[in-house]
């Protein structure tokens, strides 16, 4: 095995200490992040030529041109730092959980006097908030929210609460909110009721339902009928869930069940959360950086991470086999339990094996329709891919698309979009935002060539800093697009052909406008547009990729006017100006009336015309 005088230097420099490893490329990307015991001994045993390495070690040896560490105390710590390193990095040769999105949660905020329930993708271990999750489908959070709130009406306004309101809004007529805004529920009543929530969603129903059914007769006695029929209802739906729910075991215990299935370099995994003796819910997570990995690794790599992840920690963990690191996991997962015993096992007999059998069989089953589904998705994109091609007289298909669009509100905080389709597919890591500079007011054609003048000048400088990879790497930039669309009609295209004719691309990068109305797409200096077949595959993909690039200018633009802050709203207006704001602020007294001002009464304010009452109204809205 050859190996260079860089690589020879730093294996004899490498200390006799537990840490963390981390193994570059030749372009400076980490592909490979490991812990060890004994720093030493593990990163040189790569280089021997007897080690008997797997093909994917072997692989990964070949790629290895430099290598850093970093010393902890222990090898606990070198876990947590391991698990840190590979989240914020997500190396190519590591198993990791696939996408690197965030995982939704429902969040219950538990530090307010009357908590709300959203839905969050960031888990604050600190902020006095009650999490649950992790779950891989928001729209699934989203449907267990409305079932909570028709059994537990929590707050979904901004009031602030002191029970002194004259009127309800519209929720408590519905039954959709308990209405501490008035006085229909004290802070007491309604944080019993979260907490009623909180229990419902770690799967303990009895007490809620038992105080409930106290209470409901307690009312009755005191011929508090709507009380008690309110808890009737309560208790009836809290009830028509249970059914659903399947009795495990007749032990009152809390379990996570993971299995897992593989396929030609595909790996699911299905876990069961069981708690108090009832399965209360499923969730699977793909995983990629498997191939020729043993299942041992896989799984202690997935536990590893998902528990990362998790809101909370059950007592018992059940496992189709042995996993690496096993006993320095279970102490890390004490750790997280903040001193309650975790076990860690795998079942040989009885209930808890059959579960695992469960579980395997539903990972399973589905793996294998993902990837029905998988080459189903895989056709229409190449059929949509295929259209493109003969629509835009393109040479090849499309692989790469990028598509740009422009937002702002009357020319106040204006960013543009770049959104990247591959293959027919959102590649997420490669959009880019740009907050518009060169530009004053509205003016989407100037915006548009602002945006586009800069994505190709990053290009143009990845083309001549070949000789510092790190600079030049950034896949968002150093690759031209097989086919750019601009969002809009010819007065967007031509800029756009302005700024490829600048860079010398015209021949290099085709081009086409997309217009709103009827889905028109314009060609460079053809005054003629198409419409591409309705129902077609090509349509749809082009709808898409229009529709991802109008929402992210839309986020990052909402973003840009949220960091500006509405103190400071009226100072960016266009028009503004000290004497205009000063006649404003005399006027109305506040910031807050501005806002729920008309048009007609702004402009009756001196100095403020009809046309920057509408400004004003359509920035401060």
């Amino acid at each position: 095995m050859q190996v260079s005088e860089h690589i020879k230097n730093t294996l004899s420099t490498l200390p006799d200490k537990p840490g963390c490893y981390i193994m570059k490329n030749a372009e400076g990307k980490i592909i490979y992040i490991g812990k060890a015991v004994n720093l030493k001994n593990r990163v040189r045993s790569y280089f021997h030529a007897s080690a008997g390495h797997d093909r994917k070690t072997r692989r990964l040896v070949q790629e290895i041109v430099d290598i850093e560490w970093i010393v902890v105390g222990s090898e606990l710590e070198a876990l947590i730092l391991e698990m840190n390193l590979i989240k914020r990095h997500r190396p190519h040769f590591n198993v990791r959980l696939k996408d690197d999105k965030r995982y939704p949660y429902i969040k219950v905020h538990w530090q307010d006097d009357f908590p709300k329930v959203t839905v969050t993708r960031q888990l604050r271990k600190n902020d006095g908030a009650r999490y649950f999750g992790p779950y891989t489908s928001v729209w699934a959070v989203h449907q267990t929210l409305d079932l909570l709130r028709r059994i537990f009406p929590y707050l979904t306004c901004n009031r602030e609460i002191t029970g002194m309101d004259k009127r309800a809004c519209l929720y408590m007529d519905i039954n959709l909110c308990s209405a501490p805004c008035v006085g229909a529920a004290t802070k007491a009543e309604y944080r019993q009721m979260i907490t009623d929530l909180m229990q419902f969603l770690d799967g303990r129903t009895k007490p809620i339902v038992d105080r409930m059914q106290k209470e409901m007769a307690k009312a009755s006695e005191e011929m508090r009928y709507e009380k008690a029929a309110s808890l009737r209802d309560q208790i009836n739906a809290i009830e028509k869930v249970v059914e659903k729910q399947k009795v495990i075991t007749k032990k009152q215990i809390d379990s996570d069940v993971i299995a897992m299935a593989r396929e030609d370099g595909d790996a699911c995994v299905q876990i069961f959360f069981i708690r108090a003796g009832k399965m209360i819910g499923r969730e699977y997570f793909m995983l990629e950086g498997t191939e020729d990995s043993a299942d041992e690794e896989v799984m202690a790599q997935f536990v590893k991470q998902f528990y990362t992840e998790a809101a909370n920690v059950p007592s018992e963990v059940l496992l189709p086999k042995e996993i690496e690191e096993a006993q320095i996991i279970k102490q890390w997962l004490n750790t997280k339990r903040r001193g309650r015993k975790v076990e860690m096992r795998v079942p040989r007999r009885g209930q808890s094996r059959h579960l695992v059998q469960m579980a395997t069989e539903n990972a399973t089953e589905t793996l294998k329709s993902l990837r029905a589904q998988w080459q189903a998705d895989t056709h229409k994109q190449e059929q949509s891919l295929a259209e493109l091609q003969k629509a835009f007289k393109l040479k090849d298909p499309p692989n790469r698309i990028e598509c740009y669009d422009i937002s702002n509100t009357q020319g106040v905080a204006t960013v543009g979009s770049m959104v990247v389709f591959t293959q027919g597919v959102p590649d997420k890591k490669l959009y880019r935002r740009f907050n518009i500079r060169s530009v004053t007011g509205p003016d989407d054609f100037a915006s548009m060539e602002e945006a586009l003048t800069r994505r190709f000048k990053r290009w143009e400088a990845a083309q001549v800093e070949t000789s510092k990879p790190k600079k030049a790497s950034d896949a968002s930039f150093s690759f031209l697009p097989d086919l750019l669309i601009v969002d809009g009609g010819k007065g967007q295209l031509s800029r756009a052909v302005e700024v490829l004719e600048k860079f010398d691309l015209m021949d290099k990068v085709p081009v086409v406008g997309l217009a709103k109305r009827e889905e028109e797409v314009f060609f460079p200096n053809n005054p003629q547009s198409i419409l591409l077949p309705r129902h077609s595959q090509g349509f749809y993909l082009v709808q898409r990729i229009r529709d991802e690039a109008h929402r992210f200018a839309i986020t990052a633009h909402r973003k840009q006017r949220n960091k500006i802050g509405m103190t400071s709203a009226l100072d960016v207006i266009p028009g503004i100006g000290p004497a205009k704001r000063k006649s404003l602020l005399q006027h109305f007294g506040s910031l807050d009336k501005i806002r729920l001002a008309s048009v007609d009464e702004l402009a009756a304010v001196s100095g403020i015309n009809i046309a920057l009452a509408e400004t004003i109204k359509a920035n401060l809205e």
